[in-house]
């Protein structure tokens, strides 16, 4: 077969062609890179999100099987994950996210649907929600990656424009340590992605990322570039990422991933 003749395998499939692809390997120096859910959370791949821990480049790197994470996944998990591993946030903390993405998102049938719309000279649609059932199949990796023990009330919805995705994390001082509010979440997020050159940590309230108060989500469109903010005050807090989920939360990540595992510059062919 084709596959146990290559050098690395990038999967776009659903999930259970997937699963079968990865089946039809049966040699052990053909690297995968799976782009479907299917295997996130299974024990023997490695998450491919570089900023996740400070080892995880070197783990995707040397690995024979990379998962690509999920769009809304990222923005949760950048968001969540340092908060937990500072002990500004509970890992049994109950956890929300509300999450906005361009329709492009939903893939090929949601993007007839919405340009057929368009083409007919319909009325643009309003913003949508769905997975309103809590059963999202991106939960598994949203609670494991982000350090929880249960997983967030997870909400949804689409637009009518083509790309670009924020991310809320909504953070009260019920669930937070003592003395915790927004100044100090967002000296934990700033210090931990101080390094990382796809993590763009804005200025408390960022003041200059907001149009009259509105805040584009398109704004990083056509990027591998993640924008974290941090709103709020010393009660509460909105951690909100901004993205192009074609972009980090899809391809762009993928590229990121094949040159890890290629040995590769990380960031050779993107735009930053």
């Amino acid at each position: 077969a084709l596959l146990n003749r290559a050098d690395v395998v990038v999967l776009c499939l659903p999930d259970e062609a997937a699963r079968e692809a990865v089946s039809l390997i049966d040699n052990s120096t053909t690297k995968v890179l799976d782009a479907s859910t299917a295997h996130r959370v299974a024990p023997d791949w490695v998450y491919g999100l570089p900023e996740l821990t400070a080892s995880q480049r070197t783990e995707i790197a040397g690995a024979g099987r990379v998962s690509n994470p999920g769009c809304y996944p990222t923005g949760f998990i950048l968001s969540v994950r340092p908060l937990v591993d500072a002990g500004l946030l509970s890992a049994h903390a109950p956890m929300s996210v509300h999450a906005m993405s361009g329709y492009s998102g939903g893939g090929r049938n949601m993007i007839e649907r919405y340009e057929a719309n368009a083409a007919a000279g319909g009325s643009p649609r309003p913003p949508q929600s769905y997975g309103l059932g809590l059963d999202h199949k991106h939960l598994p990796e949203m609670t494991r990656f982000a350090g929880l023990d249960a997983p967030p009330i997870f909400s949804p919805a689409v637009g009518d424009y083509y790309k670009g995705m924020l991310v809320h994390v909504p953070l009260d001082q019920r669930n937070l340590s003592a003395g915790v509010g927004a100044a100090e979440i967002h000296h934990a997020l700033q210090t931990r992605y101080a390094t990382e050159r796809c993590i763009r940590v804005l200025p408390l309230g960022a003041p200059l990322a907001l149009d009259g108060g509105f805040l584009d989500p398109t704004a990083a469109n056509g990027t591998n570039r993640v924008d974290l903010m941090v709103f709020g005050n010393d009660r509460q807090a909105i951690v909100v990422t901004r993205f192009d989920n074609l972009g980090k939360g899809a391809s762009g990540a993928a590229v990121a991933n094949l040159n890890l595992m290629l040995g590769l510059p990380e960031l050779a062919g993107l735009t930053v």
